[in-house]
């Protein structure tokens, strides 16, 4: 039987991939998956609640970000047991995590095991190159293809770019859409319910300061039918725009004057960069209709607080796809976003309010916020989407994809649909237009 060895950072890292690699391993096969993960001590990166290692199959032997190699994965794969004729080590990869290019080559060339690559942040709207993607990734690519057996990314645009990129490899790329979870119980609450579960929660049970409880308490933002609240979750990084939330908020206000606005952004900082942003966000709310909620949000209550949301708004500065809205979407969010990159085309597909442009997204706001009504219909094109790339999907995609590469079989992933055959189709017409990168 396939088995599938995840190298890249794992919980306790405070890390979105690690949370990603952990998301799969919670759902793959019983004695059919391992990690090979960064020493705790020196990845340089925060670790979560006490810094104790993840039980199971986990070897924490990786030296850091800057010293690893070929010799260092074997000795993983040895140490945790993989039986390489039958396994596959699979690569997450972010340019930040694995910071020297030619290094992690290098360490490809010298594995005697077929090794898959994971592409997290691969962009196809770049103007650096005429296929999209920035240049480092296209001189990353075209040096690391040759020696990888397959490369997996979460979006057609991205397979488009590196397919017109590199079309002598298109049968080593892979679509794998990122995982989305599945909350039932949350999905199935009315707004109002979510509302009220957030409430007592942020009230009782969190560790807000004394006078911000007192003003949500005093504004009664969540318990009132007649608010309508615009929110947004996660860690307070300047990379996510989160100030626009207010202004958006105070515009819409302005056009809607018959309905009371608020807006809630709930999240922590987590290193000295997020805490001098998160003091400008501070200086931006009032506490009225504008909060800044400095709360840490348990994995239980991050889906009820987007559910609760009358419209969770994500406008990113840059951004190739988002873990936040794969639990937003499985909550049955309602979500307006900015149409960028693989987070514009994950929205599209699942029926979200996106655009390009600020004020037209807007335009489409205020519709929803009149017309209350169409938020169910959005919903439910959620919930399908989170249905359809589930993590119990994803996961099995990724073994039926390990066993292909094992058995050097032609691979069907879901890049090979006529469909996404059409697209890369007018990916290269667009290429040879000179139109990629201006969106």
């Amino acid at each position: 039987m396939t088995s599938i060895c995840f190298a890249g950072p794992y919980k306790p890292i405070m890390c979105g991939i690690g949370d990603y690699t952990e998301f799969l391993t919670r759902k793959s096969p019983g004695a059919r998956w391992g990690v090979l993960s960064f020493n705790l001590s020196a990845y340089g990166g925060p670790l979560v609640s006490n810094g104790t290692p993840q039980k199971g199959p986990v070897w924490y032997g990786i030296p850091d970000r800057h010293s690893y190699g070929s010799a260092v994965i074997q000795q993983g794969l040895d140490i945790l047991g993989v039986d390489t004729r039958d396994s596959v080590v699979w690569f997450q990869h972010e340019f930040g995590i694995w910071p020297h290019n030619a290094l992690f080559v290098n360490m490809l060339k010298g594995l005697d095991i077929p090794a898959v690559v994971t592409f997290h942040t691969l962009h196809f709207q770049s103007t650096e190159t005429r296929y999209g993607l920035r240049k480092e990734q296209f001189d990353f690519l075209r040096t690391l293809l040759p020696y990888v057996d397959g490369i997996t990314v979460f979006s057609r645009g991205v397979y488009g770019a590196v397919a017109a990129a590199f079309p002598e490899y298109i049968d080593k790329i892979h679509v794998v859409k990122h995982g989305i979870h599945h909350y039932p119980e949350v999905s199935r609450l009315a707004r109002r319910e979510a509302k009220e579960k957030l409430n007592d929660y942020l009230l009782y049970d969190s560790d807000l300061d004394s006078r911000t409880r007192e003003r949500l308490h005093e504004q009664r933002i969540l318990l009132d039918p007649e608010t309508i609240v615009l929110g947004q979750t996660g860690f307070l990084s300047p990379a996510k725009g989160s100030e626009l939330l207010y202004t958006v908020r105070n515009s819409l206000d302005r056009v809607v004057p018959q309905k009371r606005i608020a807006a809630l952004r709930i999240g922590t900082p987590r290193d000295k960069y997020q805490e001098e942003y998160a003091a400008r966000l501070q200086k931006a709310q009032d506490g009225k209709p504008n909060f800044l909620l400095k709360v840490w949000l348990p994995q239980a209550m991050l889906p009820v607080a987007q559910r609760a949301f009358d419209m969770n708004f994500y406008w990113p500065v840059e951004c190739t796809q988002s873990g936040v809205l794969a639990h937003a979407l499985g909550a049955g969010a309602v979500i307006a976003s900015r149409d960028i990159e693989g987070v514009g085309e994950t929205l599209k597909d699942a029926g979200a309010i996106i655009d390009t442009d600020l004020a037209r997204l807007m335009v489409k706001m205020k519709s929803l916020i009149i017309n209350p009504e169409l938020s169910e219909d959005i919903s439910e094109k959620a919930l399908d989407y989170a249905e359809e790339y589930s993590w119990d999907n994803q996961v099995r995609r990724h073994y039926e994809l390990s066993q292909q590469i094992l058995q050097r079989q032609p691979v069907l992933s879901e890049s090979g649909t006529s469909e996404d055959y059409r697209h890369l189709q007018s990916f290269r017409a667009t290429v040879e237009q000179g139109t990629v990168g201006h969106h």
